[in-house]
This record gives C-alpha cells, structure tokens and sequence, in this order.
C-alpha cells in the first residue's frame, strides 16, 4: 500500500479523557472543539498552516490570559482527522496513506491549508500523494471507500469521480495492468542450468467483482456506469451486478444458487433491499441472454416478494419474455403473491404478460396461422431460429397449461386467452394441448357443454398423434361432436396410410410401381398389412365406442322427456 511519511518530531500529544494535550512545556492558547474532544493547542503552529484559523485566532490577544476557544464541527472527517492535522502542524511524524487522503485532503480544503500558509502545504502534499495512490488499482478503491466519511466534501473537490475514472480506466485495461508492476513484471529463475522466465498473471474480465462488491450502493453504482461507459462486454458487467444483488439480497441466495463464492450475504431491512434491488435491476444491459433465464425468473419472483415498483417488475417480465424460448416450466411457475383478484396457485396474468412480449418479438403483425406465411416473411437463418423458438414457447405454453389446470379456481377465460395466443403453426403436434383440456375438464366438471366445445376448438384434431387420438375418441369428457370428428381423421389416416402403400410412387415413364415391385416387397409388404389390420382393430373399437356413448346419451335425453312430462 502506498505511503508517505511527513513530518520530524516526536508525538507530543497525549490523551486524557476526552481532550488532546501538547507536551510541549508551554501552556496552550486555544482550544480546537470538535464533538465531544477538545484539543489544546498553540496559536503559532495554527496559523502557519491555516488560512482559516488565521482569520478566526489570528487577532486574538492573550494579555488577559483567556484562552481562545474555536469550534470546527463541520471539519471534514471530524476529530479523527483534525487529530492528524494537529500533529501535522507541530511538523510530528504522521503518515499519509490511501485510507486517510481522502479526508485529510477535504479537511485541509476546508482549513485552507494552501501553499500561501507554508511551504508544502498539506493540500499539495495530499495532491501529490494522490497520484501515487491513483497508479494502483487496489490504493484507488481504499482511496473511494473512504470517500464515503466525507462523501459531500469530497464530491465538492470531484475527489469521488477522480477515484471512480482511475478504476474504470483500469478495469477495462485488465487484470495485468491493474495490478502492481512489481508483481507482474517477469523473472527469470535458474533450475538445473535451464533458464526459466515466469509467465504474467493470465487476464481475466471479473477479477474487479469482489471488490467493487463491498462499495455502498451509490458509489457502486457509478463505478459500473464509468466502466460500462468505457466499452467493457454487457455480460462482464451483468455478472458484477448479479453478484452484489447476491451480496445483499438474502432471498437470491436460497437453494438453487449454489453459486455465492466470495459474496458473504448482509441482511439489509427490507425497504433497503427494495431500494437496492430497483436500482441494480436498472442497470442491467439491455442484451438478450446475458443473464440466464432461470436467474431472471428468480430476480422476478424476488421482486414480487420484496414488493417492487411495477416498473421494476414490468422490466423483469420483458427480459423473461425476451429469451422466454429457453425459459423450464419451473422458471414460469412464479407463485401467486396476492397481486391478482383471483387466488390461483400461480400467477397466470404475469406469465399472459411474458408471452404477449415474447409474441411480440417473434411474430411479424402480418402474419398468420400458416408456417408457408410465416416463412415467407422470414429470411434465412433468422428466420428459422424464430420458429424454431415459437415452436418451443409453444410447448412450454401448453406444458404449463397441463401444470395450472387442475387448479380449480382457474377460471375458462384465463386458460382460453393463454392458450389461444400461441398461433396454431407454432403447434406442430396438438398432443400438448390436448392433455391440458383434458386435465381442465376433469378440474372442472361443471362447465357446459357449449364451453367445452369453445375449449375443443383450441386444439387442431388433424394434428393429434395416433395415441393421443385413441385416447380422445375413447374420452366421455369430450363433446359428442369433437369424438366424431376424431374418429373421422382416423379413418381418413388409415385410408390415407393404404393408399401410400399401395400407390407409392411413379416411375420415370409414368407406370405405377407396386411395392412388390420394388427389392424386398414380401417383408414390406407383411409389415404393412400388420400396421392396417392394427389401425382397423382400433378403428372398429372407436366405432364401438362411440355407439355406446350416443345411446347413453339418447337413453337419457329420453327419460329427461319423459320425467318432465310427468311433472
């Protein structure tokens, strides 16, 4: 740590109680009052330093043996740093270093300690000090933490952005330039005669996160916007703020994060928390997956806890929703925190809210529900990352339908607004969101008819899987209609399946070319009549099925007749 020692003498200053004596033989002439210490002291070495105690002890005549009492509440650094000064002016051995510079510069501004008072005055000598301080990275950050004592004064003398320019300067240099020369610079070592010459400490770009971590927030925050300003990489300065969120917010901390390294978590209150949390979420860079997505679920789920602005929250819900295609269904099952008027588990609005963003990022207005459209307003390889990643939002949607709908206090319009905002191209297989109906009626057997049928219309039959059509034309919570229709699209699958066996292609002069026609048509062949007699089996056990339900259902739209009549 840089240090400059000044003065010659010897202490001659001892403490009693609450007040500063000089041993120096002579009876003091004044009284220096700060807080609760008093300091008696002599005029002479006062007032050959101070332009300001020059003015205030300098006409003072001592013939009637009063002493002159001085109050300096408003020094910078206080007592601690008058007592420094004290010593200073009676030339006794003091030592400047990058803890006390700060203060001792803003006290000295404060007594007007120029070169006008004595040669080498304490302003200059601190101003030399400081550029020595300024040439490391770690006598800098002791310089700006100490800044935190006289945070008003040493704003006044810019002494702050000095210190904060120095370590974003040296932040963004890397990790060998900030450190010391002399721990840097190479040497040589000799081991049996080969000549060897040490390697300088490889870079990295977050070796300056742990300390920028233990600044106050205000400080903190204007170190990371100097050396963002400064070009450094969004996701360097992403992770510095992850981090001191960790430092200070106990809830980021919880099982999950096992990530906490250096961070030793404070317990801040919780409206600090709230005020800090609001800050840092502001700084976070703007581009897209620089902070995993699972961790922004977590951030947003904090925000609700520690019940932050809404423009907070809304800022977390668009950096979700912007890389909401790489989002789990854990991280989108956020609990409900009694913002909405209907208590279900999780918080449906917030998660309409991410997808309505997300939409709006990755679906052109024009657009829509055909994948032939859609890539026609798509270019290249852009445009297939885009599907590809509606593709996947989609199934996420449909995935946290299935979670949410066995929640009997979700009501029809929530699950038929999220579902229906995810376009049917983005739905290669309806298999999805067919499993989440299904849940949702057997939640909900109340609902009609006429609303399980608005239900139904969310899902594309013509897309159900041969298992999940099975399971459909065999559902009795299925309306009479979406059955039929069911088993219709099974026949046409199977016929279809026939015919693309048995008509397979055309060869180059027009003849069709049977499948036993072609190599190896008896093994096919065998294969194919097994699949058709499977999909006939299934076929007339849906028949079967569905006879069974429309006499049920005749059966008793008859006795309701009936029994209306008697009444």
């Amino acid at each position: 740590m840089a240090c400059m020692k000044l003065g010659t003498k010897t202490d001659a200053f001892r403490l009693e109680g609450c007040t500063w004596q000089c041993a120096s033989g002579l009876p003091g002439d004044v009284t220096i009052e700060i807080g609760e210490m008093s300091f008696h002291l002599h005029k002479f070495p006062l007032i050959t330093r101070s332009g300001l105690l020059t003015k205030l002890i300098g006409d003072y005549s001592n013939e009637d043996e009063h002493v002159c009492n001085v109050h300096l509440d408003e020094i910078p650094g206080g007592s601690k740093t008058f007592e420094f000064i004290a010593r200073f002016s009676y030339d006794i051995k003091i030592e400047l270093t990058a803890h006390n510079v700060i203060s001792l510069r803003c006290a000295a501004e404060y007594l007007e300690m120029t070169d006008e008072f004595g040669e080498e005055n304490l302003i200059t000598l601190t101003e030399n000090f400081l550029i020595e301080v300024f040439a490391t990275w770690g006598d800098t950050m002791k310089a700006l933490e100490s800044c935190e004592a006289v945070l008003h004064d040493a704003e006044e003398l810019f002494l702050i952005s000095r210190c904060i320019s120095s370590l974003a300067k040296k932040a963004c240099m890397g990790f060998n330039a900030a450190v010391n020369n002399q721990e840097n610079a190479p040497t040589s070592t000799i081991w049996n005669g080969i000549i060897s010459t040490n390697k300088p400490v490889i870079a990295y770009d977050d070796w300056w996160h742990k300390d920028v971590s233990f600044l106050c927030l205000h400080l903190y925050k204007r170190v990371i916007r100097a050396i963002a300003s400064r070009g450094m990489k969004p996701e360097t300065i992403a992770g510095s703020l992850v981090g001191y969120l960790k430092r200070y917010i106990p809830l980021l901390n919880r099982e999950g994060f096992n990530d906490t390294t250096y961070y030793k978590t404070v317990s801040p209150s919780e409206a600090d928390q709230r005020n800090l949390f609001e800050d840092i979420v502001e700084l976070f860079p703007n581009q897209k997956g620089i902070i995993a997505t699972t961790f922004l679920a977590r951030l947003l789920r904090s925000a609700m806890i520690l019940h932050a602005s809404p423009s907070c929250r809304e800022n977390l819900e668009k950096r979700v929703g912007a890389q909401l295609d790489s989002a789990a269904l854990e991280d989108v099952l956020i609990p409900n925190q009694g913002f909405n008027t209907v208590e279900t588990l999780y918080d449906i609005d917030c998660f309409q809210r991410i997808l309505e963003y997300f939409l709006s990022m990755h679906q052109a207005p024009s657009a829509v529900c055909s994948p032939c459209i859609v890539e026609e307003g798509m270019e290249g390889e852009s445009g297939a990352r885009s599907l590809e990643a509606i593709t996947s939002v989609a199934d996420l949607v449909d995935t946290f339908l299935a979670d949410v709908a066995a929640d009997v206090n979700l009501n029809l319009s929530k699950f038929l607004s999220l579902a229906a905002a995810v376009p049917d191209y983005a739905r290669p297989v309806s298999d999805g969101i067919y499993r989440a109906i299904d849940i949702y009626f057997k939640a909900h057997p109340w609902i009609t008819d006429f609303e399980r049928e608005q239900m139904c219309r969310l899902m594309n039959i013509q897309k159900l899987s041969v298992e999940a059509s099975t399971h459909a034309a065999r559902n009795e919570r299925l309306p009479i209609r979406v059955i039929v229709q069911v088993i219709f699209f099974e026949q046409l699958r199977i016929r279809t399946s026939i015919a693309g066996w048995f008509y397979v292609s055309e060869n180059e002069g027009g003849q069709v070319v049977r499948p036993h026609e072609r190599g190896g048509g008896r093994a096919g062949m065998g294969d194919m009549r097994e699949r058709v007699l499977g999909l006939e089996r299934d076929c007339e056990t849906m028949k079967f099925e569905i006879r069974k339900m429309v006499k049920k259902k005749r059966s008793w739209i008859f006795f309701c007749k009936r029994k209306s009549k008697k009444i």
